[in-house]
């Protein structure tokens, strides 16, 4: 049992968590929340203190200041590791203690004091909790563990950039700048040699097991049907945390749960309709304080993303929405949000994709169980619940999100300039994307990888899923027709842009054409031919090479033909060997689904 002291307006309020990993997460009427990692601290050992609320950005601001006195009462200050403005506003410190005894924290604002706690630091080991389940829910899910789970979230992949990336989940979690739940069960259970290595649907649920294992909450996941064009996904058994564990270490059962995970789990487990009940995600509303660092994104076409950090719109440049998401590579990558990336239509598609967040999970009669919509609407820690997004229309999705990114209405030629920049991005990645593919025919010359047939081509597994990019490429041509199309959507919503009354419309497209044709040309990506030879190629190249690329997303061609190199061109003479003729015939026949940016129902 840990025991920690809480000082709250008045008197010394007592939270005991029971059970040695139970760790309280205290809050008072301020609204500000403080959470202690690891939950058994011993003499010697580092510390991380979270501090955290939905509401007040001004108290976490500035000026915030962490004592900790050590048993003898001497003084010593906390180290700010980093914070963010929100929501959930927050700030993590580190600290270290010493020896056995009492520890006594105060945490000030300027003169006034927010709190003052203790905690007890012994020198006995950490157990290992003993259950015959994969883990005991001891704690339950509620608004300050939820805004705990987006401060986590954020704190792991906030301060990164778009197109930072990790070979997989594991090396984040393991990186304890990164993760403050390292090792929090303090029986060092981060140093396993399980690694975790998700995909893209499997991500969202991995990073929400990680952290109710990490807390002892409670955490499930379905088994559903992938759906069709008549049929939406729906789900059938359910698994939780509190199903029988296999016979194995404690230490090893949360990495076995999590391989049943990714055994279950597939593209259409985030797609259930939005109405649905006996499915692992809700729908909610477009709006800033519900979008929130883990919120999911369900595209239509099976791949999520997670909201990882909003970059706040400034006089100097745009917004930024960043999320994560991972690749049949088990890479982990950062991408913004716009619609090279997000996808969102509501017609011709298998599911009802949109933002969704995970379905709260409760305790009744000592069985876990989820959460009703109706439950939802009316909880006072949740109440988040809409269905807004079904059946809207694409245009009116981006417009509503783009005034949430950017609350202040911007100049048309800072928009186009930041389209371009995120296409630059994306081509800049499946540049790695391409080479991967390379560098596996070299290590195995003469091979051919297989090629499914119809739409398995964007929902394949084994080495077609390594290094094919039809999904990838789909995703590209639909960024290039926004870019294409953008003076269009400008002349159809002024209001979401800076435009001077005296500007015709005429003005407006030959202003816009005269910069497009600018950043083309000035934006460059470089790939290495068959030889090794670099070739580089500007945007203008590869925009006037659309219908190509239609066409170059098998492995199976050599990288010239990937990149829509004219034959007979002088870039096109290096290249060493085509997909076979039987491919090239599938690849035909799919080419459709390019043609008219729309992707087979799967």
């Amino acid at each position: 049992m840990k025991l920690i002291s809480f000082f709250k307006k008045g008197g010394w309020l007592l939270v005991i968590g029971f059970g040695l990993f139970s760790q309280p997460v205290l809050a008072d009427e301020d609204n500000i929340s403080v959470f202690l990692s690891p939950s058994v601290l011993k003499p010697g050992q580092a510390f991380r203190l979270i501090i955290f609320s939905d509401s007040q950005k001004e108290l976490l601001a500035n000026g915030l200041k962490v004592i900790c006195f050590d048993p003898e009462q001497q003084e010593n200050r906390l180290t700010l590791h980093k914070k963010n403005g929100g929501p959930p506003f927050w700030q993590w410190w580190s600290g270290e203690v010493k020896e056995r005894g009492q520890y006594r924290l105060q945490i000030k604002n300027g003169r006034r004091l927010l709190r003052d706690l203790t905690f007890e630091v012994s020198s006995s080991q950490a157990g290992v909790q003993s259950s015959e389940y994969y883990w005991r829910a001891d704690n339950n899910w509620n608004k300050e563990k939820e805004n705990l789970y987006s401060v986590w979230i954020e704190a792991a992949f906030g301060d990164s950039q778009e197109n930072d990336s990790w070979p997989n989940l594991s090396s984040v979690l393991n990186d304890t700048d990164r993760n403050f739940l390292y090792n929090h069960l303090g029986f060092g259970e981060d140093q396993s040699q399980n690694q975790l290595q998700p995909d893209c649907a499997d991500n969202p649920f991995v990073l929400r097991g990680y952290f109710a294992w990490k807390l002892r909450l409670p955490f499930g996941f379905h088994a559903c049907s992938r759906g069709s064009l008549g049929h939406l996904p729906d789900c059938q058994k359910w698994f939780n945390n509190e199903m029988t564990g296999p016979p194995v270490k404690e230490t090893d059962k949360f990495y076995r749960l999590m391989r049943r995970l990714m055994d279950t789990v597939h593209s259409g487990t985030a797609r259930t309709a939005l109405r649905a009940e006996d499915s692992d995600y809700y729908p909610l509303a477009l709006r800033r304080q519900n979008l929130l660092p883990g919120t999911v994104f369900a595209d239509p076409y099976g791949h999520t993303l997670v909201i990882v950090h909003w970059r706040e719109q400034t006089e100097e440049k745009p917004g930024e929405l960043l999320a994560v998401d991972a690749q049949p590579d088990n890479t982990i990558g950062i991408k913004r949000f716009w619609p090279g990336n997000f996808l969102f239509t509501t017609e011709n598609v298998v599911g009802q994709p949109g933002f969704k967040a995970f379905r709260p999970i409760v305790r009744r009669n000592n069985q876990l169980r989820l959460m009703t919509n109706q439950e939802i609407e009316t909880n006072a820690d949740y109440g988040n619940i809409s269905y807004e997004q079904l059946n809207l229309q694409p245009e009116e999705f981006y417009n509503r999100m783009e005034k949430l990114i950017n609350p202040r209405p911007l100049p048309p030629d800072t928009v186009l300039k930041e389209l371009f920049r995120a296409l630059h991005e994306q081509l800049l990645v499946r540049v790695g994307s391409v080479e991967m593919a390379e560098k596996f025919k070299r290590e195995h010359p003469g091979s051919i990888i297989p090629m499914p047939s119809g739409a398995a081509i964007f929902q394949a597994t084994g080495l077609w899923e390594d290094y094919s990019t039809p999904n990838r490429d789909l995703r590209l041509l639909i960024a290039i027709d926004t870019i294409k199309n953008f003076p269009d959507r400008v002349l159809r919503h002024p209001e979401l842009y800076i435009i001077k009354k005296s500007d015709s419309a005429e003005k407006i497209r030959t202003d816009l054409a005269g910069l497009s044709a600018s950043l083309a040309q000035q934006l460059k990506i470089t790939y290495r031919r068959s030889d090794s030879s670099p070739w580089t190629l500007t945007l203008k190249e590869i925009i006037g090479r659309e219908e190509a690329l239609e066409m170059g997303y098998n492995p199976n061609d050599c990288v010239e033909y990937r990149w829509g190199a004219p034959a007979r061109s002088e870039e096109y003479a290096t290249c060493r060997g085509q997909a076979p003729p039987p491919q090239r015939e599938k690849m035909a026949a799919a080419r459709i689904w390019f043609k008219k940016r729309l992707h087979p129902p799967t």
